[in-house]
């Protein structure tokens, strides 16, 4: 199969924009299934946990796929909820072009901006499609405005729409009609200023009063969409199958085919992991380069092991099909790759795009068994889970017979219990969720440790510490000659500083930071290379202890849209919430107030505004970055394992525990 002849697309949206009706549509279109299935009823073919279908929203992403027009097309159906935001993003890394989908009631949301966002970093083409257009109140001016205002100005409609919410009755080619406005003020006229602003032989052309052809405009269009320069816009009503086959028939001409050559290196990545009742453990692949059959030994790049394809199959829904065989550009499930994990490279990296991180989890939260005899069971399902979406990050204290998952929300907890209990049939109690806090060095300063007792062992570290600008990460380097300190010794010790960040003074993970080793010793005789696996964290800590650190706070950007007399109480809250905000707006009624706010003091505040209002008030949430705590503000964080700080205490315990290995 050529790149000509398959799309890998990916379908996004806002919560209840209808992702996953609409990709239910496309599937029957096309013929893939034979009777349509509901979201609200529990039956629709990417919905396949029990939990998505009691709830009627999508948990994790589904790949599907289908033919049009002789055209195989993977469809992934992801996540609207921004508890899920993680699989969004790893959906992202392997699609060639993306479907936005955009509720016509509620406009441009929260989520529909950070896809966004992640897309045009990522520079995937974009074909823009707004759904229920037969929805009480809606207004195509306003939609399109909202999508120029917050998305993008280079928009092409590609049809017209026949009246808009309940006078809605179906769309128009955009380009079987003249400039006129047909009262939804979308035109042609849009899509040749569209073009004429990206392309300046044909604006040249329209302004010396030249004719440009439709079948003209039409090519440059799709040119410019499939380079993610310009973004059609579709429109139509899933629910009633309006404008489903005129969506598919844009996605296979406006977004582009995948590259690769099935003969060149493998060269794939994992993007998901699922376990199937029968087959077992599920590897989604996408490959860029080479192809991949039963039977073949496939090297796992990231992890440096080598494994055995078992199976390949292709999905459809809920059903699926043995392949035998994957092509670069296409991809499928695999089985086999018992030891690989999500976002491993198979092969070679060659054409592998780079992650692109979307979700940061912001709460932390314990996890108990409901009966204590079941705590192993409990253990081996979480560690499942976090396989699964690595985010989770499970934290496993041993000693104490402590849980600890990340989450970013509490849908997201609600999720996981539902999945506890109907999967591994487990009852689980969560712990009230607390918000992750970060620390950072307060002032530049020095670490330093002289590992030399109890003999035999010698290490000899001094660390120059200092702060970086927000957003910054760890920033490590070395200027240790080799003839003072080996190069074997100095990569231990570069491992090991990141380890040694996990808890800073007050237990929480030190970021945004510069280390550099300044100094370093070993001894002919007495050094083992593990000496610098207990000495590196003592002399990270010893540098904090000197830098003293900052808490920081995870910080989330807010709208909040109320009807206008609410205003002023709401910018009361906001105050004592300690968020900042720009001066609020006021369009027909309605107040919209936007700005910066702390997780913290806002966690259950959507809950507590949408009461306020009688369930008119929204608030929409985007996490921003951390950023410094008033001096009032302190959290701590019980540390886990003897701090380094404790030196001989922390010595034994370390040394007791590699005596034991």
């Amino acid at each position: 199969m050529t790149a000509k002849q398959l799309r890998n697309i990916g379908i996004f949206a806002h919560v209840d924009a209808g992702k996953t009706t609409t990709t239910e549509h496309m599937l029957f279109a096309s013929g893939a299934i034979r009777a349509l299935g509901s979201v609200d009823q529990g039956t629709a073919q990417t919905d396949s946990l029990d939990v998505e279908r009691e709830r009627g929203i999508s948990v994790r992403s589904a790949a599907t796929s289908l033919v049009w027009n002789g055209i195989a097309v993977n469809l992934v159906d992801t996540p609207g909820h921004v508890d899920f935001l993680s699989e969004v993003e790893r959906s992202m890394r392997v699609m060639d072009g993306a479907i936005l989908i955009i509720s016509a009631a509620e406009g441009v949301q929260s989520q529909t901006e950070t896809v966004w966002q992640a897309l045009r970093a990522m520079n995937i083409p974009t074909l823009i499609y707004i759904n229920k257009m037969d929805r009480l109140g809606v207004s195509v001016p306003r939609v399109m405005e909202e999508i120029k205002r917050l998305l993008s100005v280079h928009i092409a409609p590609l049809q017209a729409p026949d009246g808009e919410g309940e006078l809605f009755t179906g769309i128009m080619p955009i380009w079987a009609i003249d400039e006129k406005d047909n009262g939804t003020g979308v035109n042609r006229g849009l899509v040749t200023d569209t073009i004429a602003d990206l392309d300046e032989g044909i604006l040249e052309r329209i302004v010396d009063g030249e004719n440009v052809s439709t079948d003209e405009l039409k090519e440059k269009l799709a040119s410019l969409s499939r380079s993610g320069r310009a973004f059609p816009v579709c429109f139509g009503s899933s629910q009633r199958s309006i404008g489903i086959r005129e969506l598919l028939d844009a996605a296979i001409e406006y977004l582009p085919g995948p590259g690769g050559d099935p003969e060149n290196d493998l060269a794939g990545v994992i993007f998901k992991i699922e376990r199937d009742k029968l087959m077992g453990r599920t590897a989604f692949v996408r490959l860029y380069q080479g192809a991949l059959k039963n039977r073949d030994a496939v090297v796992n790049l990231t992890r440096g092991v080598q494994e055995k394809v078992t199976q390949i199959r292709k999905m459809s829904g809920q059903k699926h099909t043995d392949l035998g065989l994957i092509e670069a550009g296409d991809i499928a499930a695999v089985y086999g790759l018992s030891q690989s994990r999500i976002g491993d490279i198979l092969g070679t990296s060659a054409g592998v795009p780079p992650y692109h991180a979307l979700a940061t989890p912001l709460l932390t939260v314990q996890v108990k068994p409901g009966e204590e005899a079941r705590y192993p069971e409990l253990v081996e399902a979480l560690q499942e889970l976090t396989e699964e979406d690595p985010l989770l990050d499970l934290q496993w204290l041993q000693s104490e017979r402590e849980l600890h998952v990340k989450v970013m929300g509490t849908i997201q907890l609600e999720i996981l219990a539902s999945l506890l209990q109907t999967r591994f049939g487990l009852q689980a109690e969560f712990g009230q969720p607390s918000v992750i806090y970060k620390e950072t060095p307060a002032q530049a300063g020095e670490g330093f440790i002289a590992y030399t007792m109890p003999k035999p062992c010698w290490a000899i570290l001094r660390f120059a510490i200092e702060p970086l600008p927000r957003g910054s990460g760890l920033v490590y380097s070395s200027v240790v000659r080799s003839e003072h300190l080996l190069p074997s010794y100095q990569n231990e010790v570069e491992r090991r500083v990141p380890e040694a960040l996990q808890q800073g003074l007050l237990g929480w993970e030190v970021t945004d930071l510069k280390v550099t080793l300044v100094e370093g010793e070993h001894h002919v005789w007495h050094t083992h290379p593990l000496d610098f696996v207990v000495a590196t964290p003592m002399g990270i800590m010893n540098g904090l202890a000197s830098t003293g650190t900052t808490l920081l706070e995870p910080m989330l950007r807010f709208r909040i849209t109320v009807p206008e007399e609410f205003g002023g109480k709401i910018l009361s809250e906001l105050v004592q919430m300690r968020a900042e905000f720009e001066a609020p707006s006021v369009m027909h009624g309605r107040c919209v107030i936007e700005g910066i706010i702390p997780a913290a003091t806002s966690l259950e505040y959507p809950v507590r505004l949408r009461s306020m209002t009688g369930g008119k008030g929204v608030m929409a949430t985007s996490f921003t970055g951390y950023q410094d705590c008033p001096p009032d503000v302190r959290a701590e964080r019980k540390r886990n394992g003897v701090n380094p700080l404790d030196q001989s205490k922390y010595i034994l315990s370390v040394r007791s525990a590699l005596s034991t290995s």
